[in-house]
């Protein structure tokens, strides 16, 4: 056996790679040993290929999948750093949202160990009774897109309010009347490409560049209405609340259903965040 040629077992052993997962790496082309003996039959791996291993070890631990260190490999190899570097700062942005995710997970069960009743009393004792409200006809400055909840929502509000403090808009003493809401346009929840849309009540004569963003009527609406003080993650305990209720009520629900934002998180406690949720409704 040359020096170059390296057993799956001394390889696994020099790279701190399993052997399940280069034999995957190996079906998916990623890290294919390099040498086959002819009598034999066996494959080796080379020495070069070790730097190969620690770099898709590398990669994996950053969180690409294995589709995109195939990419990233090609474009180390095609010297194409401008894509390497996108797809790190795309990376970078999920972390970030990962790390707030998992802060706010930290915070839920912060609270949750100073409780000891049903687990799913801890968000259910944050949200008050149903109750059937008129809402009147809106005008709204409205974007609609698909896209994540996280990315697309928060994005969205920002370009909205962006557009009322607009210095144009503030001659005209453009002012919002009322909370910034998120209507949902789909029947059920979605991962990526959720139908959203973003609207901010407002008054005066609103200047608008964005093709994309519209001021619209909204029309007016019966809907069963709950306030949740909390994380946004535990809504959907309001919304469980608005449910159990239209079943109990022979009510039946129509779409879009209505987000309200009180407060700013960036300016209150997760716990202190206020939201009504209202879903429209009509007699079955």
């Amino acid at each position: 056996m040359s020096v170059d040629q390296i057993p799956i077992g001394k390889f696994s052993l020099m790279t701190r790679l399993s052997q399940k997962a280069l034999r995957l790496y190996d079906r998916k082309g990623l890290l294919v040993p390099g040498i086959k003996d002819s009598f034999t039959g066996y494959r080796y791996y080379t020495v070069p290929q070790i730097e190969q291993g620690m770099k898709i070890k590398t990669f994996t631990f950053l969180g690409f999948s294995l589709e995109e260190i195939s990419m990233l490999l090609d474009a180390e190899s095609t010297g194409n750093y401008e894509f390497i570097e996108t797809c790190f700062r795309k990376r970078l942005e999920e972390v970030r949202l990962e790390v707030g995710q998992l802060q706010r997970i930290e915070g839920i069960l912060q609270g949750a160990c100073k409780y000891s009743g049903k687990v799913t009393e801890i968000f259910n004792m944050s949200v008050t009774e149903p109750v059937i409200k008129e809402i009147p006809e809106l005008r709204v400055l409205s974007k609609r897109e698909k896209g994540s909840f996280v990315l697309t929502i928060g994005k969205l509000i920002s370009e909205i309010c962006a557009c009322v403090s607009s210095p144009e808009n503030q001659r005209n003493r453009v002012k919002a009347t009322g909370p910034i809401m998120f209507l949902c346009h789909d029947e059920e929840y979605k991962e990526t490409g959720a139908d959203i849309e973003i609207a901010l009540p407002v008054s005066g004569r609103v200047s608008v560049e964005d093709s994309k963003m519209k001021i619209k009527t909204l029309p007016a609406i019966r809907v069963v209405s709950v306030i949740y003080r909390g994380p946004y993650p535990g809504v959907e305990a309001a919304y469980k609340r608005v449910f159990s209720y239209t079943e109990e009520n022979n009510l039946e629900t129509v779409m879009p259903s209505r987000e309200l934002y009180f407060n700013d998180p960036a300016e209150v406690p997760e716990e202190e965040l206020m939201t009504e949720v209202q879903v429209q409704i009509k007699e079955r």
